[in-house]
């Protein structure tokens, strides 16, 4: 069969304002073009062993089990998920955006009893509300999203750590799209588990997730290990249902990334480099300076769209630091937002985002994170935007985002 052979990826110059991916920082690009070397060449296992010490700088915790799952941050969620969870356990998730909708179909597709507590798009689960839900379901596991994109709403987890551990639940959290942007305390909130993901405020490209596993959710998951024929040890006996995913059992993950290295699958030798200077810029930076930036930034973006006259949608008092969800203008309509976005990317090369489910058509998802949380990229967003709405015969105040912008970076 023949046919002309495609050019060099070559992909157009963006500059990536949605709700993730964002624009990766060079340096992690850079740093992901360094040579191969063997998964058990001793560079790489101490590579490998440097990452686990500065998740854990990242998710400020001192769990011996912190490292990286091969693959998106939905592998991520996916091997929590699979190694804590049994057929016939029951999970209870609060839900308050498409994300919490994910973690209930996954926790079914284990086998879970699954239970939920809900509150309205645009505002998060009380505490009270979950210790109730608690004390009447008795679940094994609570599983919540932190900074939920589709809605942009944060969910407090201070608190619902305190009900976990009085209430003696395993505590999951997935943080892909706030951890790095907000304030992340695994060990202080009482978090078992811990996923995220590069693509937002680490400031790297998706396929790697970064996990912390506390020693009693380690023990759980231990509990479930199983014999792999010809592979396994002699000491590795089965004990529990065996964990249904091979690649995501992260009984077996935790002995790869062990003192052993037990040879599980081949480490992905170049989103390891990516994931290991995503954590080091952030731990160069300070977690609690990556944090003020982000909240900076998103606060410039959150001033900037109102300052044009354009609602916000939510609670604000529980927005994420990394992206703000703007009300599009009643005069557009559906088509006329998906219009605009589509001038913001082919006149100005900027992309922002829609939304999912009852917000979609509603608002736009503008992030500021990562790399893109940063003065610049918050102002010429702002201006882009203004001259797409004039186009689109949006009455607005001339400068009213970048000059609202520009007193919160003066104050």
């Amino acid at each position: 069969m023949s046919g002309s052979v495609p050019g060099q990826v070559n992909p157009p110059s963006r500059l990536l304002m949605g709700p993730g991916p964002i624009t990766a920082d060079p340096r992690v690009l850079r740093a992901m073009s360094a040579p191969l070397v063997g998964q058990f060449d001793p560079w790489m296992t101490a590579t490998m062993t440097e990452v686990m010490g500065l998740y854990r700088e990242v998710f400020k915790t001192a769990n011996e089990q912190t490292f990286l799952v091969d693959g998106t941050s939905r592998a991520g969620i996916e091997a929590a998920l699979v190694s804590l969870i049994e057929p016939g356990d029951r999970v209870l998730v609060p839900v308050f955006g498409r994300f919490g909708h994910l973690l209930v179909e996954i926790a079914e597709r284990c086998g879970a009893e699954v239970h939920t507590v809900e509150a309205p798009w645009g505002e998060v689960v009380e505490p009270e509300v979950v210790e109730h839900a608690v004390r009447r379901v008795r679940p094994k596991v609570l599983a919540v999203v932190q900074g939920d994109t589709s809605t942009t709403m944060c969910q407090p987890l201070a608190d619902l750590g305190e009900i976990c551990r009085a209430h003696d639940v395993l505590f999951y959290c997935d943080a892909t799209a706030s951890l790095g942007g907000n304030v992340f305390e695994t060990d202080l909130w009482g978090l078992d588990v811990a996923t995220a993901g590069l693509q937002k405020c680490l400031a790297g490209p998706s396929g790697s997730s970064p996990i912390t596993i506390s020693d009693k959710a380690a023990a759980v998951i231990n509990a479930r290990k199983h014999v792999e024929a010809g592979i396994r040890a002699d000491d590795d006996i089965d004990h529990g249902a065996r964990i249904a995913s091979n690649y995501l059992d992260l009984a077996q993950v935790m002995d790869y990334w062990g003192p052993r290295r037990l040879n599980h699958h081949t480490e992905a030798t170049t989103m390891l480099y990516g994931a290991r200077e995503c954590a080091r810029l952030l731990v160069e930076e300070g977690m609690d300076g990556a944090v003020a930036r982000h909240e900076l930034h998103g606060r410039a973006m959150l001033e900037g769209v109102r300052g044009l006259g354009l609602g916000v949608f939510g609670d604000v008092a529980h927005k994420m630091h990394n992206v703000v969800a703007v009300e599009i203008p009643e005069s557009l309509g559906a088509e006329g937002g998906d219009k605009a976005r589509a001038a913001m990317l082919d006149d100005f090369g900027i992309e922002i985002g829609t939304s999912f489910g009852p917000l979609h058509g509603k608002v736009w998802r503008i992030g500021t994170m990562g790399f893109n949380a940063r003065k610049d990229t918050v102002l010429v967003t702002l201006a882009a935007l203004e001259q797409v709405l004039r186009g689109c015969g949006v009455p607005l105040t001339a400068g009213g985002g970048v000059g609202a912008a520009r007193e919160v970076y003066a104050s």
